[in-house]
């Protein structure tokens, strides 16, 4: 075990990877000579050569058909969009041409590539550096969508992704990269995709969310036990698809739920959660559901980010809400 912040444990995913199996290539803009921009490819291709860790032009359209043609000759690409604001560029290979391979073929081509990409507000970034865009992908049948928000999550979980045999965005928050270190194993290991983590045990209302409305939510529970309430906090991990199990599990036992996200109200993915719940345990409910969201409007400028993203006075605002009803 080793204490590593979220950036070194994304680094020793990729390195344990790239051992594992001579067809894991790791590519995108910066990523080799200079470890990329926040140096999460820092040191690769220095150790594993520049024919499998490699620069490529500042073009995600010419990154994500890289990664068709890679994935059809039986590699396993790890692209990454260097922000994911910058998604647009490169929306038909994700969308239009990944996520329907398998579909395409009758299943005889799989699309193996996992699409790294940081995003995520609260480290005043200029415009389209910081958008929360998870939803314009979770929304893509045939893609799956990652966002950890732990060191620990972050290592097992890209593991995983890049064992996939299917095309996995796996999204980095900004925010999470270098403020806490953890407990990291360092062999490989793996998470499953697809299910939820319980972060916190609790027994009066269930709080659901993912990257790094994790901690907010987390300090929030903190704040609500020292008014006798207690919550549970569910870090959804993989947000397509939902851990429908876990989370209809912890509602039935609290009696009520709010969902938080970073992104605004009518992006993200908490109107899902919101679906599942009513649709399959409406009965177990004792109140309304209530969404945390930031404002539907476009990212804001560095100024005004702090107003703008939701934090854990906004959470314990809208649980208690919840909680007197």
């Amino acid at each position: 075990m080793a204490q590593m912040t979220m950036i070194q444990a994304i680094t020793d995913a990729l390195r344990c990877e790239l051992k594992e199996d001579e067809n894991v290539l790791v590519f995108g803009e910066d990523v080799g000579v200079n470890g990329g921009v926040f140096r999460a490819t820092e040191g690769l291709q220095k150790e594993f050569g520049e024919d499998r860790v490699f620069d490529t032009p500042l073009a995600e359209s010419g990154i994500g058909g890289l990664s068709i043609g890679l994935a059809l000759q039986g590699f396993r690409p790890v692209p990454e969009i260097q922000f994911f604001g910058f998604v647009y560029e490169v929306m038909d290979s994700i969308c239009g041409q990944l996520a329907r391979m398998r579909y395409r073929s009758g299943g005889s081509l799989g699309a193996p590539v996992t699409i790294r990409s940081p995003f995520g507000g609260g480290v005043h970034t200029p415009e389209m550096h910081s958008d929360s865009l998870e939803g314009l992908v979770a929304s893509q049948p045939g893609l799956k969508v990652v966002v950890p928000s732990t060191p620990y999550d972050a290592k097992g979980l890209l593991i995983s992704s890049i064992r996939d045999n299917d095309p996995v965005v796996f999204l980095e928050h900004l925010k999470l990269y270098r403020s806490f270190r953890e407990e990291v194993p360092e062999e490989s290991y793996t998470i499953p995709l697809g299910k939820a983590d319980i972060k916190r045990e609790g027994s009066d209302i269930s709080i659901f969310a993912y990257g790094a409305m994790v901690h907010e939510s987390l300090k929030a529970a903190e704040a609500l036990q020292k008014e006798n309430y207690s919550a549970e906090v569910i870090d959804l991990r993989t947000i397509q698809p939902l851990d429908i199990e876990t989370i209809i599990a912890s509602v039935e036992k609290t009696g009520r739920a709010i969902v938080v996200q970073e992104a605004q109200k009518q992006a993200g993915i908490a109107a899902n959660v919101v679906s599942e719940i009513t649709e399959r345990a409406i009965l177990s409910l004792e109140a309304p559901i209530l969404r945390v969201t930031a404002p539907d409007t476009v990212y804001p400028f560095p100024q005004a980010e702090a107003v703008w993203l939701p934090n854990s006075k906004d959470i314990v605002a809208t649980a208690k809400k919840v909680l007197e009803f």
